[in-house]
């Protein structure tokens, strides 16, 4: 197949604008066609800044090219990276190299009939246990989830009691047997942190996650253990395989936590993937219950652990896409469908 066109697209987000970042350089969905007539779909982040980087720039290194094989999309990966070095090497650069390098893997699965798990050599497996992002606990439990995730950022002391009272809540309507997890995202010390696992210890919180910043990476290995039994997982921030091996080398996290949407696709994934295994250290992958996740669960040694942000919402990923997983007994199973097995809704592109 020869690549005829690659096009990024900021969808219509039905999201309030605030000062978080999500509001601005949020999710991009990247289409490839081939002069044949196939076409792939992408999902990346950074917003308008990362259609400007896919537009205007890595789509001339990718028309005219030809895509037969796993090896010509890490060709193609390693050509769009070199290309964005003088401004990427992570962040929004990275985010949008994500969403084309996903498109390739659709279109190569598309194209052989397959879907994209079996291309990296993985089944598929009978379903993932899934777990749910945020505080509509009650909700959660009776869509059928097992697993939630809760939601906090430290403000003022105040916040123990609070985080206490969520985690406690969470507990009570999940069950003893459920899966609860705490995302501090990146707003706690070491202290803190300290003071939180013994306050927290009744729960049986599975995972603190994002405690401190990812350049605190020194400083995550000296807490480590002293949350023990309680996991210190992160890594959605760190873009590169460079900043995993960095991470490796410090011991900073009992789990790492890429997401296949911004640290450089599926291709980025396995290498980080592969990094992670000599290492010793357990991936399970951030919003890894979205369609690009799932595959890459089924098809490589990933937790089977799948997250999806708030499914409650109706201004999310979920809806954004056709075909979007289906949860079943607390479990998500991939398509039998080829490629990513899912298409953009219509209404959603600008």
């Amino acid at each position: 197949m020869r690549i005829r066109t690659v096009k990024a697209i900021y969808p219509r987000w039905n999201r309030p604008l605030s000062d978080a970042w999500q509001s601005h350089f949020w999710q991009i969905v990247v289409v490839v066609t081939t002069e044949c007539g196939r076409t792939g779909y992408g999902y990346g982040g950074g917003g308008e800044p990362a259609v400007q980087v896919v537009n205007s720039h890595l789509s001339r290194f990718l028309t005219g090219r030809t895509l037969e094989g796993v090896a010509d999309i890490r060709a193609a990966w390693q050509a769009l990276y070199r290309a964005s070095l003088p401004y990427g090497r992570g962040g929004l650069a990275m985010m949008a190299l994500s969403g084309v390098d996903l498109a390739l893997w659709d279109l190569l699965g598309r194209a052989r009939n397959q879907p994209v798990c079996e291309l990296l050599d993985g089944g598929r497996v009978p379903g993932v246990r899934a777990y749910a992002s945020g505080l509509a606990f009650e909700t959660y439990r009776d869509m059928g989830f097992e697993a939630v995730k809760v939601f906090h950022r430290w403000r003022e002391p105040a916040d123990y009691d609070r985080t206490e009272a969520l985690i406690a809540k969470a507990r009570e309507v999940m069950g003893t047997e459920a899966l609860v997890m705490l995302d501090c995202y990146m707003s706690w010390n070491a202290e803190t942190a300290v003071e939180m696992q013994k306050r927290l210890a009744p729960y049986n919180v599975y995972w603190f996650e994002d405690i401190l910043t990812p350049d605190h990476k020194r400083e995550l290995a000296e807490l480590k253990p002293q949350l023990a039994p309680v996991l210190s997982a992160g890594g959605e921030h760190e873009f590169t395989l460079d900043g995993y091996r960095a991470l490796a080398k410090a011991n900073s996290l009992d789990i790492w936590q890429p997401d296949v949407t911004w640290c450089g696709g599926l291709t980025g994934a396995l290498d980080i993937l592969a990094l992670a295994k000599n290492s010793g250290i357990p991936v399970c992958l951030h919003r890894g219950g979205e369609p690009w996740g799932l595959h890459l669960i089924a098809g490589s040694d990933c937790l089977a652990l799948a997250e999806l942000v708030g499914p409650d919402r109706r201004d999310g990923t979920v809806q954004a896409w056709q075909g979007f997983p289906k949860l079943v007994d607390g479990h998500l199973h991939v398509a039998d469908r080829t490629g990513f097995g899912v298409e953009p809704d219509p209404a959603l592109p600008a």
